[in-house]
Formats: structure tokens, C-alpha cells, sequence
């Protein structure tokens, strides 16, 4: 049986949990030996969200699947596939109708059998309500967070967070480049030109990279409303 895998990673998990391409791979190509599958190909999707199903390597593979060219599709996880349990149930029952099976590793799904599809919509459902619960309590503990007065979201320039992590305060040294773009920018240099000397003067942004004329842009918009 011809069968092509799937991978996809989104730029968070990348950063914050170390999920590679290259692993999800490696991962789908000894399943399929396993499995007596041959694997033909690994198309993926770096850096796109689950949340749509609107993805280059995605319809890829879906073309290759209603061409009748693979009869198996094989992912690391469900949430590979998508994000909600009706994009995956939806997308499961396209490649069903197109004669091949799906494979999901890591909750042993195969939709050949009549067990592996009816487990195949409860792990997707139990998939999303744990994803549901998890934003409901992050918009819950932000919107309390901001009730009594903490900084939600990143810092901006000119500020770091105090002891506590609740309330911003001022950062002396960035205050002084916040006012120094103000009147820079008030005596007529144009963005690049501010940009091209704070680099030249080697004064550090927030993230430690370099200064373009959208980050000296937010300073002013900054400075103007303080």
C-alpha cells in the first residue's frame, strides 16, 4: 500500500516545545515499515497553523489522495491534520471517499476499521474540548489579570516588569531613547535616518536586534502617549 506522510509545525511549538519536521518524519517513515506501507513521500508545512485547512502541503497531499495515486495518508498526531473535530472529520471522511485510509501515530488511529474510525471522532473531540478549556482559562486568567491592573502581553521599550511581574516600570536608560526618537522625529529625520543612527550608536532594542524604521515608528507612537 503507497502511502505519503504529512508533517506540519507551527512557528510556537517550534520555539516553546522543539517539534521538528524532521522528527515527525523520521517518526512516519519507521510506522511505515512497520506497518508494511510504502512510504513514497513526506510533504509538510512549516510555521502554518492548524486552525485552517487553506495549506499548500495539506492540498498537496489531498490532490495526491483523489488522484488515486496514494491509498494512505500518515501523521504524527491528529492535530497535524487540523486544529477542530469537524476540519477532521471532514477531512478524513474526503480521503475515505477517495479509497485510502488515514493514519494518525501517536493516538493509533487507522480508519480501515470500523473501531479505528468510531476511535478516530471521539479522540478529535476530546482533542478539541481540551484545547477549548485551555484558551477558556487563559482569557480567564487574563481578563482577572487585567481587572486588578497587571501588564498583559509583552513589555514594550522603556519598561521591564517589577518583582511582583504585575505592573510595568520604567526603564531610565530606554525612557531617554523613547524621548530622544520623540525629538528626532519631531525635528523632521525621517524614520530610516533615526533607525540608521541608533544602529550606528549601537543602542540595543528590546529583543537585541537591529533598528528598522517600524520599530522607531512605535517608539514615537510610544513616546507620544506617555
Amino acid at each position: 500500500m503507497k502511502a505519503i506522510g504529512y508533517c506540519r509545525v507551527s512557528t510556537a511549538e517550534q520555539a516553546t516545545e522543539g517539534v521538528s519536521l524532521e522528527a515527525q518524519a523520521a517518526k512516519i517513515a519507521a510506522y511505515c515499515v512497520v506497518n508494511d506501507l510504502e512510504l513514497v513521500a513526506v510533504v509538510t508545512d512549516a510555521g502554518l497553523s492548524g486552525k485552517t485547512t487553506d495549506r499548500e502541503g495539506l492540498q498537496q497531499v489531498l490532490a495526491l489522495v483523489d488522484a488515486g495515486d496514494v491509498e494512505a495518508i500518515v501523521v504524527t498526531k491528529l492535530d497535524r491534520l487540523a486544529r477542530n473535530t469537524v476540519d477532521t472529520l471532514q477531512l478524513i471522511e474526503r480521503i475515505e471517499t477517495a479509497g485510502a485510509a488515514f493514519h494518525a501515530i501517536a493516538e493509533k488511529v487507522d480508519t480501515k476499521s470500523a473501531i479505528g474510525r468510531f476511535f478516530l471522532t471521539i479522540t478529535a473531540a476530546f482533542a478539541q474540548m481540551e484545547r477549548d478549556t485551555i484558551a477558556e482559562r487563559t482569557a480567564t486568567a487574563l481578563a482577572h489579570k487585567q481587572a486588578i491592573g497587571e501588564h498583559v502581553g509583552s513589555i514594550p521599550f522603556g519598561f521591564t516588569m517589577d518583582h511582583q511581574g504585575g505592573h510595568l516600570v520604567a526603564v531610565a536608560e530606554e525612557a531617554a531613547v523613547l524621548s530622544r526618537a520623540a525629538e528626532l522625529r519631531a525635528a523632521g529625520w525621517t524614520l530610516q535616518a533615526i533607525a540608521d543612527t541608533f544602529n550606528a550608536e549601537q543602542i540595543p532594542t528590546k529583543r537585541g536586534g537591529a533598528w528598522r524604521p517600524s520599530t522607531v515608528r512605535a517608539l514615537t507612537l510610544r513616546a507620544a502617549a506617555l
